[in-house]
C-alpha cells in the first residue's frame, strides 16, 4: 500500500472532508474480534528476509482457512527447496457460475527489515497506542493480506457462495528485488492456479489530513517497473602521490552527475491523464494552469518546471533514475582501481529496461560501463480504466465513504502486480484503507495505522469483493 501515499503526499485536492469515527467501535463485533486475532498473529510473525519466515505465516493463515471449512484441495502451499522460508499459499473459493472468470486477491507477506534498537517500540509486537496500531507491517502489506484472508474465512463460515470464483494469493519476496519472489514464481510456473480476469492488490487506499479527516480515495491503475543499473569505472590505479587525470572516482562522479542532470520526457497514460486533469481542477492558480498546459503539450518545458516542483507529480510524469549506492577505491593511499554506483530507475509504463539502459549508457560516456542488474522485471503494462472495475469501486465507496472523490493513480513505485500483468491479468490497487500523509512510517521507523481506518477499510473491501464476485 505504497502508491497512494507516494503520489498523494504532495497533492492537495479540494474535497469535502469526513471525520474518522472514534476507535471505540473497533473490535466491538464478533467478526472484528476474530479479524484482530488473525491480524495480530500475522503482524507479530517476523517475515523479514534476514530472519523471518513467510512460510510460517502462510501456514498459520492456511490453518485458519481449514478451520473455517476449506478442504485440503482448496489450499495450495508453494515454495522451492532453495528458499524454504519464502513460501506462500493460494486458496480458492469456488463460484457457482463457471462461465465467469475468477478474480484474484493478491497480498504479500514479507516486510521490510526493522531494527529493534532504532524503533521506539518492538517492531514485531502489535502495540495499540493513541488510536493507532504500531508494528512493522501494520500497513505494508499485512493489513491487506489479513483483510483478504479474513474475507475468505467469513465467506466460507457464512455459507456464502459467489457466482465468480475467488482466489487468494499470499506471496513473499515483494520487498527485496534480489529475493526469491513468490508472485513471479506463480506467474511463471503455476499460471493456471492464479488465472483470473483481474486482480485486486496493494497500491490504492485513501488519504487523511493531519487531523485524521478523509480527503479522497485512490485506486491504483498502473505502476512503474523498478530496475537497478550498475555504473562501473575501472583504472590501473597507482600511488596516490602521483595522481593523474584518469581517475575512476572522478569518471564515475561525472557519469552520476550526468544522470542527475537528465530529465526523461513527460508522458501520460490514461490513468495519469485522468489524475492530472482532476488535479488541475482542484488546484487553481499557477499550478493548475501549468498542469493544464502540460496536458495539452507534454513538451512545454516551462509548465513542466512548475509541475515538477512537486516531487510526487514529477515522478508521476516520467521515468526517473537516481543514484542510491556508491563504492570506490581499495586503499587510502592508492589511486582507485574501481568505482561503482547503483542507479535505481522507476520506468514509466510502456518504456523498457533496454531503452532506459541505452539512455544511461549515452549519459555515462565511453569511460564508464553500464549494465542492467538481475533480476530484470517485466515491462510495466498499464491496465485500462475499465468501467467494470471502476463501477463497483465507486458504488461501494458511496455507501462506506459518501461524498469522497475517487482518483485513479499510477504508482511511482512498483508492486508484484507487474508479474501478473505480464501474463495478461490486469491488476488494480484497491482503495479503502486510509493512511496518514506521511505514509504512516511505511518502510521506516514506527510503522503505524489508525485503528478506525483499518476496520473501516476492512468493511469496505469485504463488500467490494462481494460486489465483484456476485
Amino acid at each position: 500500500m505504497r502508491a497512494v501515499s507516494r503520489v498523494m503526499a504532495g497533492v492537495m485536492l479540494t474535497a469535502s472532508v469526513v471525520t474518522m469515527p472514534g476507535t471505540g467501535f473497533a473490535q466491538s463485533r464478533p467478526d472484528q474480534k476474530a479479524f484482530f486475532g488473525l491480524y495480530k498473529e500475522l503482524v507479530e510473525t517476523n517475515t523479514t528476509l534476514s530472519s523471518g519466515s513467510c512460510t510460517q505465516a502462510a501456514a498459520q493463515i492456511g490453518a485458519r482457512l481449514k478451520s473455517a471449512g476449506y478442504a485440503d484441495a482448496d489450499i495450495t502451499y508453494f515454495s522451492v527447496p532453495e528458499h524454504p522460508k519464502d513460501g506462500g499459499l493460494v486458496a480458492v473459493l469456488k463460484g457457482s457460475d463457471a462461465s465467469i472468470k475468477p478474480m484474484l486477491l493478491l497480498g504479500h507477506l514479507d516486510v521490510v527489515e526493522a531494527k529493534r534498537e532504532d524503533w521506539v517500540r518492538d517492531p514485531f509486537t502489535l502495540i495499540e497506542e493513541g488510536g493507532y496500531y504500531y508494528a512493522r507491517g501494520t500497513v505494508d502489506d499485512k493489513a491487506q493480506a489479513a483483510i483478504w484472508s479474513d474475507a475468505m474465512i467469513r465467506f466460507k463460515t457464512s455459507g456464502y457462495t459467489p457466482k465468480r470464483t475467488i482466489k487468494l494469493a499470499l506471496t513473499c519476496g515483494e520487498e527485496t528485488t534480489f529475493a526469491w519472489n513468490g508472485a513471479q514464481y506463480l506467474a511463471a510456473s503455476k499460471p493456471d492456479l492464479i488465472a483470473a480476469e483481474f486482480a485486486l492488490n496493494e497500491g490504492g487506499g485513501g488519504r487523511l489530513d493531519d487531523n485524521g479527516k478523509r480527503q479522497l480515495l485512490a485506486i491504483q491503475v498502473g505502476e512503474k517497473a523498478a530496475q537497478n543499473y550498475t555504473f562501473t569505472a575501472t583504472n590501473p590505479g597507482g600511488h596516490s602521490s602521483q595522481p593523474t587525470p584518469d581517475n575512476a572516482i572522478y569518471e564515475l562522479a561525472d557519469a552520476v552527475k550526468a544522470v542527475q542532470g537528465h530529465e526523461f520526457p513527460v508522458t501520460f497514460t490514461d490513468t495519469t491523464r485522468a489524475f492530472f486533469a482532476a488535479s488541475a481542477k482542484a488546484m487553481p492558480g499557477t499550478m493548475g494552469d501549468a498542469i493544464t498546459r502540460l496536458l495539452a503539450n507534454p513538451q512545454d518545458k516551462a509548465a513542466d518546471a512548475i509541475v515538477s516542483r512537486d516531487k510526487a507529480m514529477h515522478s508521476t510524469l516520467r521515468t526517473t533514475c537516481v543514484a542510491t549506492l556508491l563504492s570506490a577505491g581499495h586503499a587510502e593511499n592508492a589511486l582507485p582501481q574501481r568505482a561503482t554506483a547503483n542507479v535505481n530507475c522507476r520506468i514509466f509504463p510502456g518504456e523498457t529496461v533496454d531503452g532506459t539502459l541505452a539512455k544511461l549508457k549515452s549519459l555515462a560516456g565511453s569511460k564508464v560501463s553500464v549494465t542492467a542488474n538481475q533480476p530484470v522485471r517485466p515491462t510495466a503494462i498499464p491496465p485500462t480504466l475499465d468501467p467494470k472495475i471502476m463501477g463497483p469501486v465507486t458504488k461501494v465507496a458511496a455507501k462506506h465513504f459518501p461524498g469522497l472523490p475517487i482518483l485513479p493513480l499510477m504508482s511511482t513505485g512498483a508492486t508484484d502486480g507487474i508479474f501478473f500483468e505480464a501474463i495478461g491479468i490486469p491488476v488494480y490497487g484497491a482503495p479503502g484503507v486510509f493512511i496518514d500523509k506521511d505514509m504512516g512510517g511505511i518502510h521506516g521507523l514506527n510503522e503505524r495505522i489508525r485503528i478506525a481506518s483499518l476496520y473501516d477499510g476492512r468493511d469496505y473491501l469485504y463488500d467490494l469483493v462481494k460486489a465483484f464476485a456476485g
